[in-house]
């Protein structure tokens, strides 16, 4: 059996996850956690040079419930758009997405605020889902009520980055759009 890019993600994330969960003297001493997280000191202060977090803030959750919603997420959209777009064009989107999440949350976001999570991406898969919707055979407006009701849970559960959530609905949304029309051209 073929394993699809989306579960590939999934495997990846969780294993990241349980890796830290396992080996608890890894988080502070290598790679997890406190190097994987995204915050402004990648840019100012500690970590200056560190841009590979703007990628493996994915990598890193809050917890097992965090964890939980992200990945049912990433499944129940990365399947369908995968589908849609092929291997190669879905990497491209929640690639982008997950950049441009990070990159909103460390432009908006107060001075040394960190930063956890694949729901930058996840929002980006939102947005080409709502982008590409009718061709996936979806109903577009219910799509666009799930992205309202998920923005409005940023705002009503504390400490959670809805800058990196917008960031990555742009890029996801704006990335689907030009595959899209670029498909079309050919």
């Amino acid at each position: 059996m073929k394993r699809n890019t989306t579960t590939s993600l999934i495997t990846v994330i969780c294993g990241f996850y349980l890796l830290t969960l396992l080996r608890p003297g890894l988080q502070e001493n290598l790679f997890l956690i406190n190097k994987a997280f995204l915050s402004d000191g990648i840019v100012h202060g500690v970590g200056v040079g560190e841009w590979y977090r703007i990628l493996t803030v994915a990598l890193v959750h809050g917890g097992l419930m965090h964890l939980g919603f992200n990945m049912y997420a990433l499944l129940v959209l990365g399947n369908p758009l995968e589908a849609a777009f092929g291997r190669v064009r879905f990497i491209t989107i929640f690639m982008v997405s997950l950049t441009t999440g990070s990159l909103a949350s460390l432009l908006l976001n107060p001075v040394n605020q960190p930063s956890v999570g694949a729901s930058g991406a996840l929002f980006g898969l939102f947005g080409a889902f709502a982008v590409a919707g009718k061709r996936i055979g979806a109903d577009v407006r219910s799509i666009y009520v799930i992205i309202g009701i998920n923005f409005a849970i940023s705002f009503l559960i504390p400490n959670v980055d809805w800058h990196a959530h917008l960031g990555g609905l742009v890029g996801g949304a704006l990335t689907a759009w030009i595959l899209l029309q670029v498909a079309k051209r050919r």
